[in-house]
């Protein structure tokens, strides 16, 4: 029976931050990173773990860190417990499979939205306005369907239980500087760009996805945190895309309708989920672990 830990404890490590899922520790000029089995919908964290979804949200993070490295540097520095500093030795058995050690970033104040197809709020704005984040779209288009181009949506970065806001480029050139901003918005493009092949072929559709970056200590751009995972991303069944609706998905959009089926008003306190969407959930979380990386967890 594989464990569900919801939080981390580790009475000789630096605790630096407490995230929606991540525990992160500070290991002097590193940061240990450790995926919880957390998850969280509409910015509030739910009472539930969710089996296995710490490992899965780690590996494949670790996964695409390596698909991408050619594209963007980013701030894995270890993966393996084997290679963990002396101090992480009592936790071992905790960090194993769910754990990564990074290096220390400045984490810039956005979060990279780009979206491939048109679906969640991007869908509602455009019903609204005919644009996403002030990008004019093409007339008639349906939910779900596919943009012409990816495009770069930004949101602000707020704090736990407070929602993003959508911003515009420009207020990103305010936020960091126009050079660093079209270097964010290019790297976003074509990590999504490049993922999204590779998927397709495995018969998954990422939808979109969010990333965040943050400069190191020499001043460049760093991807950090976590990379198109079924937490950041939506992730389509290719065989079951039907544009004109909502697609069934392999990330927490089962939660999240689950949720909005029951009328939760989507503030503290959560509800507890029943069993039979924790199990589902888990299962989906397995699924695009083994369809995009090829690793079963059992």
């Amino acid at each position: 029976m594989e464990r569900v830990i919801t939080t981390t404890d580790f009475a000789n490590l630096k605790l630096f931050q407490r995230g929606k899922v991540r525990d992160i520790y500070d290991l002097g000029d590193k940061l240990l990173f450790v995926v919880t089995d957390r998850i969280s919908a509409f910015d509030v964290i739910l009472p539930n773990g969710i089996p296995f979804k710490g490992k899965v949200l780690n590996q494949i993070s670790n996964f695409w860190f390596d698909f991408t490295k050619n594209i963007v540097k980013n701030h894995v520095v270890a993966t393996d417990i084997k290679d963990y500093p002396a101090e992480c030795k009592p936790y071992l058995g905790d960090l194993a499979g769910r754990s990564v050690i990074g290096k220390k970033t400045k984490p810039l104040p956005v979060e990279c939205i780009v979206r491939g197809y048109i679906s969640g709020t991007g869908w509602k704005d455009y019903q609204k306005t005919g644009a996403i984040c002030g990008i004019s779209l093409p007339k008639g288009l349906k939910e779900s369907d596919k943009l012409p181009e990816p495009i770069f949506t930004p949101s602000t970065k707020a704090e736990i239980g407070v929602h993003d806001e959508n911003i515009s480029f420009d207020e990103v050139v305010k936020l960091v500087g126009k050079d660093m901003a079209e270097k964010v918005r290019s790297h976003t493009i074509a990590v999504y760009k490049a993922a999204a092949a590779y998927a397709e072929k495995k018969g998954i559709i990422i939808a979109d996805t969010k990333l965040e970056f943050g400069l190191d200590e020499k001043g460049e751009l760093t991807l950090i945190d976590e990379v198109l995972t079924p937490d950041s991303s939506r992730f389509w069944d290719k065989s079951k895309y039907e544009p004109g609706k909502s697609q069934p998905s392999f990330d927490k959009q089962f939660v999240r309708d689950y949720l909005l089926s029951i009328n939760w008003e989507k503030k503290p306190p959560a509800p507890k989920l029943p069993d039979g969407i924790i199990k589902g959930t888990s299962e989906k979380y397995l699924q695009a672990l083994k369809v995009l990386a090829g690793i079963e967890l059992s």
